[in-house]
């Protein structure tokens, strides 16, 4: 059996976040587990992070995901949380759908995951109903983040906002400065951490210092995606040193 996997990114132009944490992470992975990993991007076109361009980005998102399906990759993560949240309620699932329909109608069959649905998903899956989460966006943005994530049946109970509309500018963000930021949330009534709300802001170096200092589990839109990407392939989801959800003691598969 090959155990070599395609992984396509669907990935916003100026995204320089999501194609180092999840080959990082995979890479980890790779310590552990027989299965190899190869990265294949598409890109869809946006500078800074504000309701008008990341619609018109989301359109690109099929094109991406045509291109993709050229290369048969095995599954295919749609990689901007924010881009599908501000799109209102169940956006993810719309999206997740549509592309699927077209890489199937180009011969090219595949799952698709984002990194909204991926989130939401890892959220209920290590059994937390009320988190406190950390964004890099502006305000508004961050406002409908919670919309969504409440829409879900996901209490946010405290939150941060960065405030950073220069989406290159996000990539540069120092992940260590998340620490601070964590121990600066209201976590009395959460049950986990979200340590990033956004693929492009950089945590994996923090997570699991975060989660072993607060004692809650902690997780991100990445680490949410590559849990995804791992259960959508049938393999086991674990990722040293990646938090909880990636620590193996989650066992049931989101399909």
């Amino acid at each position: 059996m090959d155990n070599n996997y395609r992984v396509g990114l669907i990935v916003p132009s100026s995204n320089t976040t999501m194609e180092t944490e999840i080959p990082a992470m995979l890479q980890e992975r790779m310590k552990v587990k027989p299965e190899t990993f190869t990265f294949h991007s598409a890109r869809m076109r946006m500078k800074n992070v504000t309701p008008e361009e990341l619609k018109k980005m989301d359109i690109d998102s099929d094109r991406c995901a045509l291109e993709l399906s050229d290369a048969r990759c095995d599954v295919l993560a749609y990689a901007c949380l924010v881009a599908i949240m501000c799109q209102g309620a169940g956006y993810h699932n719309v999206s997740e759908k549509r592309l699927s329909k077209a890489v199937e109608e180009n011969g090219g069959k595949a799952p698709v995951v984002s990194s909204a649905g991926a989130l939401i998903d890892g959220i209920k899956l290590i059994g937390a109903k009320k988190v406190a989460i950390i964004t890099p966006y502006m305000r508004s943005l961050t406002d409908q983040v919670i919309e969504y994530l409440n829409g879900s049946g996901i209490e946010v109970v405290d939150s941060i906002s960065l405030e950073v509309a220069d989406n290159l500018e996000v990539g540069r963000l120092d992940p260590k400065n998340l620490i601070q930021y964590a121990e600066k949330l209201n976590i009395e009534e959460a049950d986990a951490i979200v340590l990033s709300a956004c693929v492009q802001m950089p945590s994996l170096p923090s997570i699991q210092e975060v989660e072993n200092r607060l004692g809650l589990p902690v997780l991100s839109a990445a680490t949410s995606t590559v849990y995804k990407i791992l259960t959508e392939l049938n393999l086991d989801p674990v990722v040293p040193n990646a938090g909880k959800l990636l620590s193996g003691d989650i066992t049931i598969a989101v399909n």
